[in-house]
């Protein structure tokens, strides 16, 4: 795998490239990670999908984080139905933004795909490896540490994904990477957050160190690279309920320590939970008010099948 030298800037700490923010900010929440949705093999930093409406949120800890990557993995799933990929499974698949790998391993243990894992954070590869030996599948799933914008592949995928990733890129360098990668008529499927005009995206963009887009650029830079919009579905509404449940169980891990003296801590301070329920509970409402909208969008490439 070729690299090109290619940085894009972010707002705020600018002593440091984006890579190197993005870098920093997933080092430091592996831990809290492997605490709230683990304990793998298959762990997910995402939204999750809640189509029937609102679970209960008075029920033990356990049953709170079980709903969580229950949610995880149904938008994942969701996205593979609608986009046919039961029928047609993708043979050879880039991963962008693994994260601890969920993602990845759905898709070779659930598709049989051989995936490439792209992450930028080092800490991750052997979480990934890890896992990915427990759930059977370690030759069909390969960690690479690397920036998508430094992508210089040719034809060796007919299949990306990018679950929240595509909101660290500089999108238009991103379908340029990706239009190459494919095969002729490969799909490239994104699930991300657009924000529209609302005042809070800066606090949203900050908190995550994302710089979330619209779905208009997306399209602009999609058309430009030569991809087909094929699929556009908005699952907003059977979203926002991720976070009352994230709420939830913040709120549980608060009561545990606090409940007892001599309980061994987890990878949360009591001040991260309190800063995250926050955090939480203002993208409900903006999630709720559609002011931010969570899209599963499927691309073609020209050519082929």
């Amino acid at each position: 795998m070729r690299v090109l030298p290619f940085v894009w800037p972010l707002s705020g700490d600018r002593g440091s490239s984006a890579e190197e923010q993005v870098r920093r900010y997933y080092s430091r929440k592996t831990r809290e990670i492997l605490h709230k949705y683990g304990p793998g093999p298959r762990v997910h930093f995402h939204v999750g999908l809640y189509p029937d409406g609102p679970p209960e949120t008075t029920v033990p800890q356990r049953a709170l984080k079980q709903g969580l990557f229950d949610s995880q993995e149904r938008i994942v799933d969701h996205a593979a139905r609608t986009w046919g990929v039961y029928e047609t499974p993708p043979r050879r698949l880039l991963d962008i933004g693994c994260g601890l790998g969920g993602t990845s391993l759905y898709w070779a243990q659930e598709h049989g795909a051989s995936v490439t894992s792209l992450t930028i954070a080092p800490e991750h590869l052997p979480i990934v490896g890890r896992f990915a030996r427990r759930a059977g599948v370690a030759e069909r799933v390969m960690p690479v540490l690397a920036d998508v914008h430094h992508l210089d592949e040719t034809r060796a995928y007919d299949a990306v994904y990018a679950n929240e990733s595509s909101g660290y890129t500089d999108r238009t360098r991103l379908f340029e990477v990706v239009a190459k990668a494919l095969e002729p008529g490969g799909w490239f499927g994104i699930q991300e957050h657009f924000a529209g005009a609302t005042p809070w995206r800066e606090f949203m963009d900050g908190y995550y160190r994302t710089r979330l887009g619209r779905l208009g650029e997306y399209l602009a830079a999609a058309e430009a690279a030569g991809f087909e919009l094929v699929q556009d579905e908005d699952v907003t509404d059977s979203v926002a309920e991720f976070w009352v449940q994230s709420m939830a169980w913040n709120t549980a891990e608060l009561d545990r320590l606090r409940a007892d003296s001599a309980a061994v801590p987890g990878a949360w301070s009591g001040h991260r939970l309190e800063q995250s329920t926050i955090a939480h509970s203002r993208f409900f409402r903006l999630w709720r008010d559609h002011a931010v909208e969570t899209r599963l969008l499927r691309f073609r490439i020209g050519g082929g099948r």
